[in-house]
């Protein structure tokens, strides 16, 4: 190819289902299994302290839409949610009956995985359309629940995507996937109790950069189909209460520009990177909505990535990230539908955290609801007024097990890479355990498609602190952390500047004394597999282990196949091989291509047989080059979960003993064995050693 050539001796890892393909994974397993075994005593007091600090019967925020409090609910003991509602005010929800709307427990009976997919009530509160997926290949059955009766209806479609109810609470549609590509690239108009073999096919998207989907407004007047890569985005719409209209078209696609709509009013509100990378908004009326009507409300700001835009009747919700952290900022609707009026602007306490919208279903709301969480602080769901500036907490997760937030601290500081770009880094640790230079060190990076790396809570993470391992998040360039220049800075022919960041991060965190170089241990997965893989090429005497989950590895056969699925409309995130600058650039950090005769850390690659996103052998082959080239007497191991998909198990109990099984690796590669109590001696004398 390109003058290169490019030798692979394991495709045969490819035939899935195949009984020597069965049989090797299900051996590798047995020897990750074996030569975990020394630890499967922690591994049990791991799973049981993760289990400690979850409320395992618990309830959620439940959120009023058209008449009825939704929420979901937990059970001791049981692996998945329970979706119910209650017709009643919330001041007296507890007295209200409450209605059972889907149990995933009992459509799990007898299952190995259980997904959900769509989920969603038709105007009148009557029907419940619903998806499931019971491989983990992330293709999704579509059903119809009648929630006056019970009864599951005939009606039935495969593959399918996104749902949007029309107005007349019979007519639906619905998004299906192609096959062989696994894009979503048809949209049907279903009548409900009608054959699914009857449903008219009312859009196709030919172009295979690009997969569609439908929802509907806030204000629910109209149904938005959206066509999209992940550089390009088109948007078509009609009536709500008109399902059989014709589609009209918004404006149509011009390359590298996205725009994304809402409505009020008859004008729609448009997010739109047309005019510069980081969006902004402009309003354009329905009636003529192509792009020389279009006008200005927000103008797009270099240092401002203008990340959603939340409509309501009376006021908008920009959803903004600025130097690398979220932002909710509020402005009123004058008479004209401009925004007016002083910004409110949400403050958060920590240097470091989350905060999003939560569920916002009411148009005419005078309150916004979201979700806030940092490193220290668990998830909690607020409503800010309007009228009084101020937010009230509706939920805080309760984490049992005697967490108290003050033990712990989080930072947020800079690394400058060797071009000047400034890398923020998240970091979080138990304070009384935290010593200059002693502490095993912890990075976790992804650094793809624009996303933002979250910093939020989990009580999983709880058992790494209370050893005293310190915990950084690298937001690299390919991420969106800093804005869509950000992204762009680590995608196509800058895709380096991704790992020398998270080599970069390492060494300043090393030298800033936050752990000891002789234990620093990484984890990514998916396209963060990427990364890992390439790290553990390229700086493979900076790590004492590596976790990689369902890694993106193999790059240049993957990226050469078009057969496979997602590999055209990955050509804009990753470059097109076919050409030779792509080509050559890309086969200069293929994590597989670029294995070789080196000491690598110890290794954990987790894959699962059903995945759609980054198919089980590029792992499996990954894993089987490294123990053919790598030299010492470092740890790999490859797990295949056989059962499942891109995500790893579905079940809450099943993802625990997953996770015990990784951190029982990396505490066991990085010194520290003992329980939480010990881990301070345990620190005290490692770092003697």
């Amino acid at each position: 190819m390109h003058g290169s050539q490019l030798i692979d001796d394991y495709p045969w890892l490819r035939q899935k289902g195949d009984a020597e393909v069965t049989e090797y994974l299900e051996r590798e397993n047995d020897y990750a299994e074996a030569m975990l075994a020394p630890t499967a005593g922690l591994q049990e007091e791991l799973y049981r302290e993760m289990l400690g600090h979850i409320k395992e019967t618990d309830v959620s925020a439940p959120f009023r839409d058209r008449g009825f409090f939704y929420y979901s609910r937990t059970e001791e003991g049981a692996q998945y949610p329970i979706y119910c509602r209650k017709r009643a005010p919330l001041e007296s929800a507890e007295e209200a009956i409450e209605e059972v709307i889907l149990d995933l427990n009992a459509l799990a009976a007898g299952e190995a995985f259980m997904a959900l997919g769509a989920l969603t009530v038709s105007d009148d509160g009557n029907l419940l359309a619903y998806s499931t997926d019971t491989t983990g290949y992330r293709q999704y059955t579509l059903h119809i629940k009648d929630l006056r009766t019970g009864e599951l209806l005939p009606d039935r479609a495969e593959r399918t995507g996104s749902v949007a109810w029309a107005g007349d609470g019979r007519t639906l549609f619905y998004t299906v996937e192609d096959a062989e590509t696994k894009r979503q690239h048809q949209v049907f108009r279903h009548r409900v109790e009608t054959p699914s073999a009857e449903d008219a096919l009312v859009f196709e998207e030919a172009d295979e950069r690009f997969s569609v989907g439908v929802g509907r407004t806030r204000d629910a007047r109209y149904i938005i189909l959206e066509s999209a890569s992940h550089t390009t985005s088109e948007g078509r719409f009609l009536p709500a209460d008109r399902p059989t209209d014709e589609w009209r078209m918004i404006e149509p696609r011009r390359d590298n520009v996205e725009y994304y709509a809402e409505h009020r009013e008859g004008l729609f509100y448009i997010r739109t990177n047309d005019a510069g990378r980081n969006f902004r908004l402009v309003t354009a009326p329905v009636d003529a909505p192509a792009r020389d009507r279009w006008q200005e409300v927000l103008p797009c700001r270099p240092e401002i990535m203008l990340e959603e835009i939340e409509i309501f009747q009376s006021f908008a919700v920009a959803v903004e990230r600025e130097d690398g952290l979220p932002h909710l900022r509020i402005r009123r609707f004058g008479a004209q539908g401009e925004l007016t009026g002083p910004v409110q602007d949400i403050a958060f306490p920590e240097p470091v955290y989350s905060a999003h919208p939560h569920t916002n279903r009411e148009f005419g709301a005078n309150a916004f609801r979201y979700s806030y969480q940092s490193l220290v602080s668990p998830t909690s769901v607020l409503e800010y007024d309007l009228e009084t500036g101020k937010s009230k907490r509706i939920k805080e997760m309760e984490v049992p097990g005697g967490f108290d937030r003050a033990n712990y601290r989080s930072e947020r500081l800079f690394v400058t890479a060797k071009d000047g770009a400034r890398i923020p880094v998240s970091i979080v640790y138990r304070t009384d355990l935290r010593k200059e230079g002693v502490n095993p060190l912890y990075i976790y990076g992804y650094g793809s498609y624009g996303y933002s790396l979250p910093v939020g809570f989990s009580s999983n993470r709880l058992c790494l602190l209370d050893r005293g391992v310190v915990m950084a998040y690298a937001h690299v360039r390919g991420g969106g952390d800093m804005g869509k220049a950000w992204h762009d800075a680590g995608r196509l022919m800058r895709k380096m500047n991704t790992f020398t960041d998270f080599i970069e991060v390492t060494e300043s965190l090393i030298r800033r004394g936050y752990g000891d170089p002789r234990r620093v241990a990484a984890e990514g997965g998916s396209a963060g597999g990427l990364l890992m893989g390439a790290i553990a090429n390229m700086r493979p005497d900076l790590y004492r282990a590596i976790v990689l989950h369902v890694p993106f590895v193999d790059v240049m056969n993957t990226m050469l196949d078009e057969d496979l699925p997602l590999t055209v409309g990955e050509y804009e995130e990753w470059g097109n091989p076919n050409e030779r600058e792509a080509f050559e650039y890309m086969l200069q950090y293929s994590p597989y291509d670029n294995v070789g005769r080196k000491n690598y850390p110890a290794m954990l690659i987790k894959t699962s047989l059903n995945d759609s996103q980054v198919m089980y052998w590029e792992p499996a082959k990954y894993a089987a080059k490294l123990r053919a080239c790598k030299t010492g007497e470092s740890l790999l191991l490859l797990h295949t979960n056989m059962s499942a998909g891109h995500g790893g198990a579905s079940g809450r109990y099943d993802y625990l003993k997953e996770i015990a099984m990784e951190y029982a690796f990396l505490l066991r590669e990085l010194g520290v064995e003992g329980s939480g109590s010990d881990a301070a001696g345990g620190i005290q004398a490692a770092g003697q050693t």
